[in-house]
């Protein structure tokens, strides 16, 4: 069909209505008809699964310099390069555990490392894979795996992993369901050692109460904080999130890092879309963004995160850091109360 458009574009037939003969035999398919079908019709694969390729690209991403490199070591690289991996015989990461405070990216940087792997993005809600009906969480856990494999390469994201994976046996476990979503998520982890192509990411803000065995190698090797912003992250993430708008020369970038200490991603966001409104508040027709806009949108809006909850995260990067740390961890019934 693309080929019949581009070589005549006035062409019109009736649903019934076969193509002539003598227009077929003069008819040559080049590669540019493949490209321009393959926009328009995607794998029977896909059209049944909620699979994505992500928009968002590393400059979207402010700040967090640190972990971008891991994402890239850890996602990007097997994805992009396997052959350099079996050269020097070693094994990729198989999941990224990704645990820090809401707000603070976590979610962005797995559509980035997609996005820029040039994979496939499966987003799940880990409280949306419950089910209070036997057998169906488990199902529904099988499910995503499969559509991982059909659409590799690609990066499975579970998101509030912790709602569906906690310590089996504790009290924050609770449930028999995510008991046996536990033990079939385990399953699903083991049996992608021998893919390439398919790469788990995880996020969580309370990464003390998971389920011990996700943590072990060959599973989340790779267990990283994503931090609070410090003064140089809030200041990329200011300009991430004000790029494209209209600035006054009052704006003043570095008052309003200064004021925003504890401030994260999603927080900054809040800001500069409050301050936008702000400025059409004092008038429909602004066409720009002042500096008082963007201090009395501090006002208005409040930083997520104390100074105590930032130290109990960095008290918990400690722990990771180190072997015997994280043994200490995982035995620990909780870590943040």
């Amino acid at each position: 069909m693309t080929l019949l458009r581009r070589v005549y574009p006035d062409l019109k037939l009736n649903e019934e209505e076969a193509v002539p003969p003598e227009m077929l035999e003069r008819l040559r398919i080049c590669l540019s008809d493949f490209k321009e079908a393959l926009k328009v019709v995607s794998p029977s694969a896909m059209r049944e699964v909620m699979v994505e390729i992500p928009d968002v690209k590393w400059t979207d991403v402010g700040g967090v310099e640190d972990v971008k490199q891991e994402l890239i070591e850890a996602v990007e690289w097997p994805l992009k390069y396997p052959d350099a991996f079996g050269r020097l015989g070693v094994r990729p990461p198989r999941g990224v555990l990704l645990y820090g405070a809401p707000g603070t990216g976590k979610t962005l940087l797995a559509k980035a490392v997609a996005n820029e792997s040039s994979a496939n993005f499966i987003y799940v809600k880990g409280p949306e894979l419950l089910s209070k009906w036997v057998g169906e969480s488990e199902k529904a856990v099988r499910k995503v795996f499969e559509k991982a494999r059909q659409t590799a390469p690609t990066v499975i994201f579970f998101d509030e992993i912790d709602s569906i994976a906690p310590r089996r046996g504790s009290f924050d476990g609770g449930s028999h369901v995510t008991e046996t979503v536990v033990n079939q998520l385990l399953t699903e982890m083991d049996g992608l050692e021998s893919m390439q192509d398919v790469v788990i990411i995880a996020a969580t803000n309370r990464p003390d109460i998971l389920d011990t065995a996700l943590l072990r190698p060959g599973r989340f090797d790779r267990v990283i904080l994503v931090p609070i912003p410090d003064k140089t992250a809030r200041e990329e993430i200011f300009k991430v999130h004000t790029r494209g708008m209209p600035l006054a020369k009052d704006v003043n970038l570095k008052k309003l890092i200064e004021k925003s200490e504890g401030y994260v991603g999603a927080d900054v966001e809040a800001i500069v879309r409050e301050a936008a409104i702000l400025a059409l508040r004092d008038d429909i027709n602004a066409k720009e963004i002042n500096h008082d806009n963007f201090m009395n949108a501090l006002d208005k809006v409040f930083a997520s995160v104390t100074k105590d909850v930032e130290k109990e995260y960095e008290e918990l990067k400690k722990e990771f850091s180190s072997a015997k740390g994280k043994e200490i961890l995982l035995e620990k019934p909780n870590y943040m109360g």
